[in-house]
């Protein structure tokens, strides 16, 4: 069964056992996904709303493209615990001859290329969501404003745990140039995604 079919207390039963995933990553954009739906309701919130008229069309806006998000963050859930379990897999290849070794090695760096790429894809992602976030405030329906606080607060959580999974597995990786790549588009995402989360939860706390 994937992850998102289960109930949130099956989850959390599993997340809290020894088997060793769904972990960090898979919750990370568990995260994300939450997030992305809160900035989406806060969006559906001030649609149709006579106080805010000049802020529909970027509502309407927000309310579609956050909502794809959070379907896309979704995804990434159960897409990071197959990436690990690629991992885990490959490292129980046989390694009894040289043949063997070598589809092994190839196996994991494979595998190790794809629980990077996945991680990298939720933060990308979460970077999106939070410029959206972003765009709502003093746009949006000031009723919601905490939502639009705690949904930073969850993205910025996503994007910081999806980075550790990127880390995690930089040194795994074959091609040096390639993992160089990654932490410096990594750390710039990082450093764009402070901000904006550190803005969002500024300004809720004023309008609050």
């Amino acid at each position: 069964m994937k992850l998102t079919e289960m109930t949130v207390k099956s989850y959390m039963d599993l997340l809290n056992s020894d088997a060793p995933a769904p972990g960090g990553g898979s919750a990370s954009a568990l995260c994300g996904a939450q997030g992305a739906a809160l900035v989406s309701m806060v969006a559906g919130l001030t649609i149709g709303k006579k106080k805010y008229p000049l802020d529909q069309d970027l509502c309407i806006e927000v309310a579609q493209k956050t909502s794809a998000l959070k379907d896309a963050l979704t995804l990434q859930i159960d897409k990071d615990t197959e990436a690990f379990n690629l991992v885990s897999d490959a490292f129980k290849l046989p390694k009894e001859t040289e043949e063997d070794k070598a589809k092994r090695s190839k196996a994991i760096a494979d595998a190790t290329l794809v629980a990077t790429r996945v991680p990298f894809e939720t933060m990308r992602l979460c970077l999106e969501t939070l410029h959206y976030t972003k765009a709502l405030i003093g746009h949006s329906n000031t009723n919601a404003a905490s939502d639009l606080g705690v949904s930073a607060l969850n993205l910025i959580a996503c994007m910081k745990g999806a980075w550790l999974n990127v880390l995690i597995n930089l040194g795994g990786l074959a091609d040096e140039a390639q993992a160089k790549d990654f932490r410096a588009k990594g750390e710039e995402m990082v450093k764009l995604a402070q901000q904006d989360a550190d803005y969002v939860y500024k300004a809720t706390l004023e309008i609050l």
